[in-house]
């Protein structure tokens, strides 16, 4: 396996398990991933919100847990990157009117890179005018703009991921088994037991 090196783009209210989840099992496998979020540094926290689904029309939400970031948002480079990671929750609300977290992605997109997404995290891919012609999902309530956007929305359960080419999207945290592994899959990733 080599190692990758990957971006990872959180934000204050997160969703909590879209942000500790994949963090921590990117660097279990022995990946090297940066948590950043824009304008804060290294060593600065954000706030996460727990997300649930209780039965009723949307998620409900709860306060969630501190996540300390371990890279500066000011220092990306994205040509030092492997590939970028996204999380969900309501932080991709603020995060696409972020001109350099939109200018990011489109150059992650450009040089070909892989890019992992979830839940609303792909408003900000919406945002950044690069879904036209894929097939992609997301909470369902991001649907319309993935359409809008140009992009096959595909509806899928709440336990399960697409893949086309080097972009992974799902629609919320019950899907980190078959998301992160299909990312995995997609970076070249090979786990032996």
């Amino acid at each position: 396996m080599s190692q990758q090196k990957i971006l990872f783009l959180t934000g204050d209210y997160a969703e909590d398990y879209e942000t500790m989840v994949p963090f921590q099992m990117m660097q279990m496998i022995g990946h090297t991933i940066h948590a950043v979020c824009p304008d804060k540094s290294a060593g600065d926290k954000i706030i996460t919100a727990i997300h649930d689904f209780e039965g009723d029309q949307t998620y409900s939400e709860k306060r969630g847990h501190y996540f300390v970031l371990n890279a500066s948002f000011a220092d990306v480079q994205v040509s030092s990157y492997d590939a970028l990671m996204i999380a969900g929750g309501r932080a991709p609300e603020y995060l696409r009117l972020n001109t350099k977290v939109i200018d990011m992605v489109k150059q992650f997109v450009a040089a070909g890179k892989p890019i992992a997404a979830i839940c609303h995290g792909i408003q900000i891919l919406t945002a950044a005018d690069v879904v036209r012609g894929k097939t992609l999902t997301a909470y369902p309530a991001v649907a319309p703009e993935v359409t809008l956007a140009g992009g096959n929305y595909a509806s899928v359960n709440i336990d399960e991921a697409v893949t086309d080419g080097n972009l992974v999207t799902a629609p919320a945290w019950p899907a980190h088994p078959q998301w992160v592994a299909a990312f995995l899959k997609v970076l070249g990733t090979n786990i032996q037991l």
